[in-house]
C-alpha cells in the first residue's frame, strides 16, 4: 500500500506496477483520491486499487490495512505523518518504509529520536521499519555504508552534495511537497563536528562544488536528517555536512517571500479566517508534477568522504548523474522525484523478499547496502564511486 499520489509516489508506483510477480495488488491511498483513481487509469496492467485516507488518523489507517492486508505500507505523505502511521502499522501487523524523518508540524525541526522510539515495539511485533529510504537520505546512507565496508577502515569526514542544474522554464517552484521543501532549507543550518551539532544562520555559509556533467555551483549548508543517523552508526565520523546548491533566481524568490512573512508556519487571521501562509503559498505556486514534461538538464547527487585506508589517508566520491530528460520518458517525471521515488520501490523488493527483512525500526545504512545499489542502475538511477577523489573541501588536514 503506498500512501501518497504526489510527485514522488507517482514515481514509486510507475516502478511497482512493472513489477506485478512481485506486487500482483497495489492500492494507492491519499486525500486526493482523483490522483488515486488517475495512476489506476495510467497503469492498467497493473492491479491498483484507489482508496480515499486521511494519512493522519490512525484508526482509519488501520481499517484500510486490515481490509487489503497488505505486506507493507511505503509511506510517501508528508513528514508530520509519520508516526500516525507508524502507530497504524504497529497495530495491524505491517511492515513499514519512508523517506523522510518524522517533523512536528509546530516546529521545522527534523529528528529521528521519535521513531527510534518505536525500535522494540516493532521488534517485539515481529515488523520491520526502514526509516529514509529514498535518495537522500536513503541512496546516500547506502553510499557511506558501502564505503565503509569495502573502501575505509575508518571514515572521519563525509560531505553530501546535492546539485540540481536542470531548468524548468517556471519563475519559481520547488521540486516537491513546497512546506515540507521551504521548511526545510529556511530552518537553521546544522553541521556535526567532534560528536556535537553546530548551528549557523540559515543559507550563511556556501562552497564551491565541481559536480560531473555540471561543473562548478555553488552549493549551501542546510540540514538533513541523515547527518544525525550516519554520525551515530559510523562514530569515526569527525565532521558531517550536508551542501545543496541553488540558484540566484530562486534565493532572490525565496528571500522575498520570507520577507514577506510567506514562508511562516504560524497561522495569521485573515477576515475571520485562519490561514497559514506558507499552505498558501503552497496554493499559488505550481505543483511538482506539473515541472516534468519542460524540465531538462543534470541532476548530480554523492558522498564526498575521506577517512583512512590501511593505515593511508583515502578520499572517495560516490554519485549518481540523471538528466530530468530520462525521468520523463521513464515515469513522466522530473528528475528530483525520479531520485526519491525509485528507491522506495526496490527497498520493497528487499523488504517482501526478506533480504531487509528485520524486526524492528532501521536506518538504510545498518542493512546490507548491496542488494540495492546492485539493483540502482537497472531502475534508472546509475552510480559510480571514484577513489582518491580531489575533494573540492580544502579545510580537511592532511
Amino acid at each position: 500500500m503506498v500512501v501518497g499520489a504526489g510527485a514522488v509516489a507517482q514515481v514509486t508506483v510507475c516502478k511497482l506496477a512493472r513489477r506485478p510477480d512481485l506486487f500482483p495488488e497495489i492500492v494507492v491511498a491519499s486525500r486526493t483520491f482523483s490522483k488515486c483513481k488517475a495512476l489506476a487509469e495510467k497503469y492498467p496492467q497493473a492491479r491498483i486499487i484507489p482508496e480515499p485516507l486521511d494519512a493522519d488518523n490512525v484508526s482509519e489507517t488501520v481499517a484500510l490495512l486490515k481490509k487489503h492486508k497488505p505486506a507493507l505500507l511505503i509511506n510517501l505523505a508528508l513528514p508530520y505523518q509519520d508516526l500516525p502511521l507508524m502507530d497504524a502499522c504497529l497495530e495491524a501487523g505491517v511492515d513499514y518504509l519512508d523517506t523522510a524523518s518524522y517533523e512536528p508540524p509546530e516546529l521545522p525541526l527534523y529528528e529521528y529520536k521519535y521513531q527510534w522510539a518505536y525500535h522494540e515495539r516493532y521488534e517485539k511485533a515481529g515488523i520491520t521499519a526502514v526509516l529514509g529510504i529514498g535518495f537522500d537520505p536513503g541512496v546516500t546512507n547506502a553510499f557511506v555504508a558501502y564505503a565503509a565496508r569495502h573502501l575505509f577502515d575508518e571514515i572521519h569526514y563525509l560531505d553530501i552534495v546535492d546539485c540540481n542544474a536542470g531548468d524548468h522554464g517556471r519563475p519559481f517552484a520547488t521540486n516537491f511537497n513546497l512546506e515540507v521543501n521551504l521548511r526545510e532549507i529556511t530552518q537553521v543550518g546544522r553541521y556535526y563536528q567532534d560528536g556535537k551539532l553546530v548551528e549557523v544562520p540559515a543559507l550563511s555559509v556556501s562552497r564551491d562544488v565541481r559536480f560531473p556533467e555540471i561543473g562548478v555551483r555553488k552549493a549551501y549548508l542546510i540540514f538533513h536528517e541523515e547527518l544525525e543517523s550516519l554520525v551515530k552508526h559510523f562514530p569515526t565520523i569527525r565532521r558531517a555536512r550536508f551542501w545543496m546548491t541553488f540558484s540566484d533566481n530562486y534565493l532572490m524568490h525565496l528571500r522575498a517571500f520570507m520577507n514577506a512573512g510567506l514562508t511562516s508556519i504560524q497561522p495569521v487571521d485573515y477576515e475571520g479566517c485562519k490561514v497559514v501562509p506558507i499552505k498558501f503559498l503552497q496554493k499559488l505556486l505550481p505543483d511538482p508534477a506539473s515541472l516534468a514534461p519542460n524540465y531538462k538538464g543534470w541532476v548530480s547527487i554523492g558522498v564526498q568522504l575521506y577517512g583512512i585506508k590501511d593505515g593511508k589517508p583515502r578520499t572517495a566520491y560516490l554519485y549518481t548523474n540523471i538528466r530530468h530528460e530520462w525521468a520523463y520518458q521513464d515515469c513522466g517525471s522530473q528528475a528530483i522525484a525520479y531520485t526519491a521515488g525509485v528507491p522506495p520501490a526496490i527497498a520493497a523488493e528487499l523488504i517482501t523478499s526478506g533480504e531487509w527483512k528485520k524486526p524492528g525500526v532501521w536506518n538504510v545504512e545498518q542493512l546490507p547496502p548491496e542488494p540495492l545499489l546492485e539493483r540502482l542502475p537497472a531502475a534508472g538511477l546509475p552510480w559510480k564511486v571514484v577513489v582518491d577523489y580531489p575533494l573540492d573541501f580544502t579545510d580537511i588536514p592532511e
